[in-house]
């Protein structure tokens, strides 16, 4: 398989709110849900991190008061859905794309989540693929824990 032939992670999850709340919880709230002692830049578990809506960029601010660029916003949809390049941790030339979408689903909201642009993590590709698959797992279980004790 070539790694312009990787496919995306694909991961979807349920939660008893409207696509409306369930977004607000996913971009505005994300630092109150997302492990941010072990999924992020900085590993401060008390770091903040702001979507700056269409256009801008998806920034975590340490305790310190360390910046650092999660992605850039592609997409600005609310509450449907939002899309962004991807590179924490990583330069910008290595970003992926990350699109999410939140649809209704008979009273709950499907969050659907898709990762691509492999390719750009050049050698490391299937390597890069490989942990998020596994992480978003982890990470969208926070999400659906979380939307249970706000809801």
């Amino acid at each position: 398989m070539s790694i312009d032939a990787i496919a995306p992670v694909r991961k979807s999850v349920r939660v008893r709110m409207t696509p409306a709340q369930a977004f607000e919880l996913f971009t505005r709230e994300l630092a109150r849900w997302w492990p941010l002692a072990r999924y992020s830049c900085s590993g401060d578990a008390n770091a903040t991190v702001e979507f700056e809506g269409a256009g801008g960029r998806v920034i975590e601010t340490a305790r310190d008061g360390t910046r650092h660029v999660w992605g850039t916003l592609l997409e600005w949809n609310p509450p449907q859905s939002f899309a962004m390049t991807w590179h924490p941790t990583q330069s910008a030339e290595q970003a992926t794309r990350v699109d999410v979408r939140f649809v209704p689903a008979d009273g709950w909201t499907e969050v659907q989540l898709a990762h691509s642009g492999w390719e750009a993590r050049g050698a490391q590709a299937f390597t890069a693929r490989e942990s998020y698959e596994r992480g978003w797992t982890s990470v969208l279980e926070k999400y659906v824990a979380h939307a249970r004790e706000v809801a």
